[in-house]
C-alpha cells in the first residue's frame, strides 16, 4: 500500500503513527509518498482571506482519486465538509486532545497590554477580542516548530496553538496555559486524524479496523455543524463534542471578528445521533451567520 501525506514534521509523525497502527493488523508493506499542497505553498497570506477549500488536502485527495496512493492521512480539521463523492473517511483513530493552548514566556492572565500575539486564525483573533486583552494581533504562518520559535526568539510575545500538535511533536514543554474548551473553543475536528480512501478501495476494510467509534462520532457532530452552515475558516466558529457517560455532548459558539458572541449552544443525545445533533446546532446557528 502507498500512503499520501504532506511533508511537514507533524504530517509525517501522524502518518508514521497510522503506519504503526496498521502494522498491528496487516503484514502488508506501506510506502510513504510526500505530496505538496496548495496551503504549503502559501506563506504570505491569512488563510481565512483565501477563497479556497481543501488548502491542505486537495492535492492529496486527488492522488487518492487517481489511485497514485491507496489512502491519505490528514489532520481532520483540514478536511472540507464537502468531500468528493468518490472519497470517504475510512477511519478516525483515537483522538488526541482538542484543546487550545497558550505559548509565551508570560501566563495568559499576566500578558501585558499591547503585547503582540501571532495568529492566522480568524477564530483565535475573535476569542482574543472577546476577552478584551488589548493585544496587537499579527499574522503568523509556518509549521508548529516555526511558530514556537517565533515566540522564543521574540518576533511575537505569544501565540495560540492546538495542544495535539505540540504533544505529537514532543513540544508540550512550551505550553504556558491550557484553555478549557468552553473558554477557547477549538475548531471542528481538532486533535483528530482522518484517513481518506476511495469508496471502492480494497484497503478500506483493513483501515477501518483502526477506527475509534467515539472519536469518529465526536468529529462527525462537529463537522456537521459546519456542513449545515456551509462555511469554513472564514467564520469564527468553535465546535467540540465529547462522549461521556454513553452520551455525546456538543458545544458550538459563533463569534464576530470583533469578539461579540453571536450564538452559542450546548446539546446532548445518543452517540449514534451525532450527525443529527450537529445538524440541529447548525440549523439553529444559521440565522446568525
Amino acid at each position: 500500500m502507498i500512503v499520501g501525506t504532506r511533508g511537514s514534521k507533524l504530517a509525517l509523525v501522524q502518518t508514521n503513527y497510522i503506519k504503526k497502527c496498521l502494522s498491528n493488523i496487516t503484514k502488508e508493506e506501506i510506502d510513504v509518498k510526500i505530496i505538496k499542497t496548495t496551503g504549503d505553498k502559501i506563506t504570505d497570506s491569512q488563510l481565512y482571506n483565501i477563497d479556497s477549500k481543501g488548502l491542505f488536502t486537495k492535492e492529496l485527495d486527488k492522488a487518492v482519486l487517481e489511485e497514485e496512493v491507496d489512502f491519505a492521512v490528514h489532520s481532520l480539521k483540514d478536511v472540507p465538509t464537502d468531500l468528493n463523492e468518490d472519497l470517504e473517511i475510512a477511519a478516525v483513530p483515537v483522538r488526541e486532545s482538542p484543546n487550545e493552548v497558550f505559548i509565551s514566556k508570560y501566563k495568559w492572565d499576566e500578558l501585558p497590554k499591547g503585547s503582540s500575539l501571532g495568529t492566522s486564525s480568524l477564530r483565535r483573533e475573535a476569542f482574543c477580542n472577546l476577552y478584551n486583552k488589548e493585544l496587537k494581533l499579527k499574522p503568523i504562518r509556518g509549521n508548529i516548530e516555526t511558530r514556537v520559535n517565533k515566540v522564543i526568539n521574540g518576533e511575537v510575545h505569544a501565540t495560540i496553538m492546538a495542544e495535539a500538535g505540540l504533544k505529537r511533536l514532543n513540544l508540550a514543554q512550551h505550553i504556558q496555559n491550557r484553555f478549557s474548551i468552553e473558554y477557547f473553543t477549538p475548531p471542528a475536528g481538532q486533535g483528530a486524524i482522518a484517513i481518506i480512501t476511495r469508496k471502492d478501495s480494497c484497503s478500506k476494510e483493513i483501515i477501518g479496523k483502526i477506527n475509534d467509534y467515539n472519536s469518529f462520532q465526536e468529529v462527525l457532530a462537529e463537522k456537521t455543524v459546519l456542513e449545515e452552515l456551509g462555511v469554513g475558516c472564514q467564520w469564527p466558529i468553535g465546535s467540540v463534542a465529547k462522549v461521556k457517560d454513553k452520551k455525546l455532548r456538543l458545544y458550538s459558539i459563533l463569534l464576530s471578528q470583533k469578539g461579540e458572541i453571536l450564538y452559542k449552544n450546548r446539546i446532548e443525545g445518543p452517540i449514534k445521533e451525532a450527525y443529527n445533533l450537529g445538524k440541529e446546532i447548525g440549523s439553529l446557528m444559521e440565522d446568525y451567520v
